[in-house]
């Protein structure tokens, strides 16, 4: 469980809330999702207070993100670390509350205060995300090279994302992490978050190279 938190210079901090991370490969997440659904209500707001007064001592500017482990009975939580910049997940928690993280972290590394206190920042809804690899399933999941032939990113509807840098001829190289897109969604309910991310994975067509 990871919690999203973002300081100025004017010594404020807030977080945004927190993140489920829990689904990985390799120590890798792939799925993503906000808020964490199973978290009872007086956990997450302990999870919460803990990253805030965390990063409160330590006097921090920046985005970034707070990083526990909870155990199974959910109600113990142990401090990892802190990762300060934003995470490549940032975009589950953009879509539940509504704030553009990118911005306010150029917003507070220009020296502004924040444009938003805790009491505004509310969560609507439920997102998820799903780390599109260029992988090979059927070989363990071995990372794959080559040129992208074909490409098509399905125009969503309200609530569906893709964030991606690729098109049709990009040559895929060995030297850089092996995720080529993100595909997000936000739904009333974690059901319809679910419902509106496999419709994207299911139209979305990627040729040339396997992927997850």
């Amino acid at each position: 469980i990871e919690v999203q938190i973002i300081g100025d210079e004017q010594g404020n901090i807030i977080h945004l809330f927190e993140r489920d991370c829990s689904i990985q490969r390799r120590h890798q997440k792939v799925i993503e999702m906000a808020p964490a659904w199973s978290l009872p209500k007086e956990l997450r707001q302990n999870i919460c207070d803990a990253a805030v007064k965390l990063m409160k001592n330590v006097n921090y500017l920046n985005a970034g993100t707070v990083e526990f482990l909870v155990d199974e009975n959910e109600k113990d939580f142990y401090f990892i670390e802190v990762n300060p910049r934003i995470q490549v997940e940032h975009t589950v928690t953009e879509m539940v509350t509504g704030i553009d993280l990118v911005k306010a972290q150029v917003k507070v590394a220009s020296g502004e205060r924040l444009p938003f206190n805790q009491n505004d920042i509310q969560i609507n809804g439920s997102a998820i995300e799903c780390r599109i690899n260029a992988e090979d399933p059927s070989k363990n999941f071995m990372p794959q090279v080559g040129k992208v032939r074909y490409l098509y990113f399905p125009v969503g509807n309200l609530g569906m994302r893709i964030d991606s840098d690729l098109y049709a001829g990009w040559e895929i190289t060995p030297f850089y992490d092996s995720m080529i897109a993100k595909v997000i969604s936000l739904g009333q309910d974690r059901h319809e978050a679910i419902e509106k991310v496999k419709r994207l994975l299911s139209e979305m067509l990627i040729t040339g190279v396997k992927t997850n």
